[in-house]
């Protein structure tokens, strides 16, 4: 389950970080999601669990959460250099929104197909890494990694 391709020290780092706010989006009864997003330099720009639940808001995906804190707060120029990094793999919306960042590259843990393994309904089961390749402009994507790390999370989360 867990491919580390060019995961480095940093990564594992942000990605932890990451699986850690998954965690405690599940703990305040949200959907285990969590993400970071990181400068090239590694500083981190902006964090977030899901909080869907909480706030009723359907859009409120870890990854929406991180980009509208670090938008109004950084110039895209950084984000152009930023990494996303999320426990779970990015749906679609997440992805197009990553694209709409100028965010230039993801890094996931658990890709959708082991998140319904772990009990997620079916929804739009396309993959962060074919919404991204329809764009114009080059996203890196890297993942699954650290998925063994990030499955506890979702385990029973459904």
């Amino acid at each position: 389950m867990t491919q580390h391709g060019d995961l480095d020290e940093r990564d594992a780092l942000h990605l932890r970080q990451a699986i850690r706010l998954s965690a405690q989006a599940k703990a305040r009864g949200n959907k285990p999601f969590g993400a970071v997003i990181a400068a090239a330099d590694g500083t981190v720009l902006a964090e977030a669990g899901n909080t869907g639940t909480e706030t009723r808001d359907f859009t409120a995906h870890a990854e929406m959460n991180a980009l509208r804190a670090a938008g109004p707060r950084h110039a895209r120029q950084l984000l152009a250099g930023a990494t996303l990094y999320a426990s779970g793999e990015p749906c679609a919306m997440c992805a197009g929104a990553v694209f709409w960042s100028g965010i230039g590259r993801v890094v996931f843990a658990l890709d959708i197909a082991a998140q319904q393994r772990a009990g997620k309904p079916a929804e739009i089961a396309l993959s962060c890494r074919d919404v991204l390749q329809a764009a114009p402009r080059p996203v890196t994507v890297l993942g699954p990694c650290l998925a063994d790390e990030a499955f506890e999370a979702f385990k029973g989360a459904w």
